[in-house]
């Protein structure tokens, strides 16, 4: 009897986690109280805050590729933009060479309304006849792949003078203004000149040409005499 009293000892003394009237023991609740703590710990221990936080940085460094676009931008460029090309009006040739134009239409150039010729004489011989009448403007020099009349002596240059007809206001007799277009000619600083009868005109300046006007070119013995269909 006695041995079997002995074994039948109540469950929390078998496992040890309570005592004879079924209170946890100090042991257990110890440990208990310890695991709060640790778990309430854990609770209050909130996030660190977004401002805490460290950011990451949007800025980021270039790749090569493009360190190498934004080191060629701040090189200055050399190369051709167009705008260059459009004011200078260089011609390109056949065999890759190129010609720089020294004279620019003005805004008031126009086609003539009336069929204007040049007739060239050499002495008292006429050898040739221009009709000039087709374009606003007619380049007269020594190179031919831009001059629209060429000439041949040494002494007139490759870009010598142009012909431009131009719209101008005039008045007539009665003090009424009207448009008219006129030719005009200009010397392109050439190295011997350019003459309307017998004087000089001043370079880079517009002269007005009127029919009957006889024009040279430098050293040249030829002569150009102006006019047109209405002249009489």
């Amino acid at each position: 009897m006695r041995d079997r009293e002995r074994d039948r000892k109540p469950r929390g003394e078998e496992r040890g986690n309570y005592s004879r009237d079924g209170a946890p023991s100090r042991h257990d609740s110890d440990r208990d109280r310890r695991r709060d703590r640790e778990a309430s710990s854990r609770r209050s221990a909130s996030p660190p805050s977004r401002a805490s936080r460290p950011r990451a940085s949007r800025s980021r460094s270039p790749s090569g590729s493009e360190a190498e676009k934004e080191k060629d931008k701040a090189k200055p460029n050399f190369g051709a933009s167009g705008l260059l090309a459009a004011a200078t009006k260089s011609i390109q040739h056949a065999d890759g060479t190129s010609t720089v134009l020294k004279y620019h239409e003005p805004p008031e150039a126009r086609k003539p309304p009336l069929g204007w010729r040049l007739y060239v004489f050499k002495g008292s011989e006429q050898i040739d006849l221009l009709h000039i009448h087709r374009q606003s403007a007619y380049l007269i020099g020594r190179d031919r792949l831009v001059a629209d009349i060429p000439v041949e002596h040494p002494s007139c240059s490759k870009q010598h003078a142009v012909i431009q007809y131009r719209q101008v206001v005039e008045k007539n007799e009665y003090g009424e203004s009207k448009q008219a277009i006129k030719p005009f000619i200009i010397d392109l600083e050439s190295t011997n000149g350019t003459f309307v009868g017998d004087s000089q005109i001043p370079t880079s300046r517009y002269y007005e040409l009127r029919p009957g006007d006889v024009i040279k070119f430098g050293e040249s013995a030829r002569e150009y005499v102006l006019l047109h269909d209405d002249a009489t």
